[in-house]
């Protein structure tokens, strides 16, 4: 526990908290059922507003209003302490007291968050410490050990402001810099398998019995001198579906004089949240891994491949 505790007062950054703070906090309190109730939004009250102090410090355009914690009807029915960010998403601002290692999560907040800080306070209420973020739960407890520092939260940010690959553009035949056709990318001496578990010749026989409402793209992930400097192939084929659903296919391929992609890297596809929903991770002896799924119409995603402790992420949008 205290090694726990020492590398949270090693990365939180401490914030005063304004009379105007805690003014709206006492008032938004003033409007609950009774006392268990008011100091709950009273808390959440605060840490909402540390957590949008900071990021105005940050230069990070944020909207109040827009919050369920700024609606009466959504502070008296739900325990919500959510941050709006334009163009990102919401995040949750989770209060806890001076002495806790554990933080209480809502299951209700579980779903529609980008992130969830953590603040904390003391009984005078007069300033807020920030304490580390972590980008998605699954569980109503978070211990504090298990918090990144707030470098990492700005990098989260960042990676989510990125400009989305947009799907749907691509059934018109409009593409991102970047994104190729699997042909081109092997056509190219340095870059063609050197294993035979497809032709280019059977590619151009796929394409030519592929409906029309399918298509496909490829990109190379290089992640350096994790995998001896030889970048893998992230190719992505999708289809639309009847019910205006669109089918996503992913496969991540060795490239060049690598016969198979090295021993455990992952191909994760994360939800609009950040949180996982699908994984492949190579074995031994895997020329390529491949993960499928299907998504509503303006539906986020995004695509990350993995290898120990480096990681690029590609964020899409359907």
């Amino acid at each position: 526990m205290n090694n726990s505790t020492y590398q949270l007062e090693d990365f939180a950054l401490t914030l005063p908290i304004s009379q105007r703070a805690r003014i709206t906090a006492q008032q938004f309190a003033n409007q609950q059922p009774n006392p268990e109730k008011a100091e709950q939004v009273r808390l959440n009250t605060l840490a909402v507003w540390v957590v949008n102090d900071y990021l105005q410090m940050m230069d990070i355009p944020t909207d109040l209003q827009a919050s369920d914690s700024w609606n009466p009807i959504m502070r008296f029915c739900g325990n919500v302490a959510d941050l709006d960010v334009p163009s990102i998403g919401r995040l949750e601002c989770r209060p806890v007291h001076l002495h806790q290692q554990i933080c209480s999560i809502p299951p209700e907040t579980w779903e529609e968050r980008v992130g969830y800080l953590v603040v904390q306070f003391d009984e005078s209420l007069q300033e807020g410490r920030l304490l580390g973020f972590i980008p998605s739960v699954a569980t109503e407890t978070l211990p504090l050990a298990q918090l990144q520092p707030l470098e990492a939260f700005i990098d989260h940010l960042w990676q989510l402001r990125q400009s989305p690959v947009n799907l749907s553009q691509w059934f018109a035949g409009v593409f991102e810099t970047g994104w190729q056709t699997v042909e081109s990318l092997w056509n190219l001496p340095e870059l063609r398998p050197t294993y035979a578990f497809r032709s280019i010749e059977t590619l151009e026989l796929e394409t030519l019995n592929r409906p029309e409402s399918t298509t496909k793209r490829a990109k190379l992930i290089d992640l350096g001198i994790q995998i001896l400097n030889q970048p893998v192939m992230l190719i992505v084929e999708i289809s639309s579906e009847k019910d205006q659903q669109t089918s996503i296919h992913l496969q991540l391929h060795a490239t060049g004089n690598q016969i198979y992609l090295p021993l455990g890297v992952h191909l994760t596809v994360l939800d609009s949240s950040g949180a996982v929903f699908l994984d492949a991770q190579s074995r031994r002896s895997d020329n390529y891994i491949q993960l499928q799924f299907r998504g509503e119409p303006t539906e986020r995603f995004s695509v990350r491949v993995a290898l120990d402790n480096t990681s690029i992420t590609e964020h899409f949008r359907i």
